[in-house]
């Protein structure tokens, strides 16, 4: 085992409880893939930690005690993460949402998630990957039930993105549920599963009836999960804009698996910024508009990036709102505070009057570390405007 001593900047982090370890906190000398002690500037013992790089930060404290990495350990992360769930577990109406969400469940670098029958493990970095068989071995003492498990690669090094990991084998699509509205989803196919589970309170306010008798425009759609969640909760017509192909067939899917008819839902593939032009061309106006872009997206004709050009699409699709009608602005920007948010809305409002409505975050099961703003990552501001 490492000893790794630390400057006391890393010491005070660590104390006021945040688990991610950033390149500024550790030497570039120190070993990489690997379990460490840490050790104050005057040799004192601060506790276990792992180095290992991935896209954001290069390891992660995880216990003021010294550990080990065995399946005992393991088995009672996996317990205490499943007993937070139990409110999920025992939902008839939801039968996909995560089981175990790193430093909120105090293990950083991995995340599962539940598909019905089936369990979806992420690996962010090479350490956890490498200790993966030891991890499975506990998750399935601890969950026996899940019949099979499949996993994501979520770090460069490797020559494959997803595979099944053991048990059986799911379809290649298959449907869950989650407040009551069926959605098509795949678990070995690329990185993606056809729905963020994150965003499932923000889609039961519109299964609740948000947009009941409304019409909904759903920027960045990706598979129109928000689109079906409007249609079953009595939107009169939706339409989705992706600027991705594949977004056509994929939105349709969520749709016939509610056996909503498709008169009144449109998918469209375009880039976003030209579908406000063409819908502004068009007189088209919604009741409600989602936007919910990727943080940073590039194309053949612009680059967006949420904390520089959020405001753009606030202005954009202030012109096709209707006069009381609804925004819901959202990003998953981990760099971009929530007040750093609501400035690029209020930069886009102007002088339009609005008025917020609701703010959500990370639902309960996407546990996070209260005392780590980046562990928080979603914002999503339900907001009025009255123009």
């Amino acid at each position: 085992m490492s000893k790794l001593f630390v400057d006391a900047s890393l010491q005070k982090k660590l104390a006021s409880g945040v688990q991610l370890l950033d390149k500024h906190d550790i030497s570039t000398q120190t070993p990489t893939n690997q379990l460490v002690f840490l050790y104050s500037p005057k040799s004192a013992f601060l506790g276990t930690a792992y180095l290992s790089e991935q896209n954001k930060g290069v390891g992660w404290f995880l216990s003021p005690k010294k550990l080990k990495l065995d399946v005992a350990y393991f088995r009672a992360l996996f317990e205490q993460a499943r007993q937070k769930r139990r409110a999920y577990e025992n939902d008839s109406q939801t039968t996909a949402y995560r089981l175990f969400n790193q430093d909120g469940d105090n293990f950083g670098g991995m995340t599962i998630d539940r598909y019905g029958d089936y369990a979806l493990f992420s690996w962010y970095n090479a350490f956890v990957y490498e200790n993966r068989q030891t991890i499975i071995e506990a998750f399935q003492l601890v969950f026996p039930e899940l019949i099979g498990a499949y996993e994501k690669i979520r770090f460069k090094g490797l020559d494959y993105e997803s595979a099944h990991l053991y048990g059986q084998k799911a379809p290649d699509t298959f449907t869950i549920l989650e407040n009551g509205v069926a959605y098509s989803v795949f678990l070995n196919d690329g990185l993606m599963t056809g729905i963020f589970l994150d965003q499932h309170e923000v889609r039961g306010s519109l299964v609740d009836g948000l947009a009941t008798g409304k019409r909904l425009l759903n920027m960045f759609s990706y598979t129109a999960a928000f689109s079906v969640a409007a249609a079953m909760g009595g939107a009169t017509e939706t339409t989705s804009v992706d600027l991705a192909k594949r977004s056509r067939e994929l939105s349709k899917a969520h749709f016939m698996a509610n056996d909503l008819p498709l008169e009144n839902h449109h998918f469209v593939v375009m880039d976003v910024f030209d579908y406000f032009k063409y819908a502004k061309k068009k007189g088209l106006r919604f009741e409600v508009i989602v936007l919910d872009p990727p943080s940073f997206a590039r194309n053949k004709k612009r680059t967006f990036s949420v904390a520089k050009d959020y405001h753009k699409l606030i202005s954009q699709a202030l012109e096709l709102l209707t006069e009381n009608g609804v925004l819901i602005a959202s990003t998953n920007a981990a760099n971009v505070s929530k007040a750093q948010f609501k400035k690029q809305l209020e930069k886009g409002f102007g002088e339009v009057k609005h008025t917020y409505l609701d703010f959500k975050t990370l639902p309960a099961d996407f546990a996070s570390n209260k005392a780590d703003a980046q562990s928080q990552y979603l914002k999503v501001f339900t907001v009025k405007v009255e123009q």
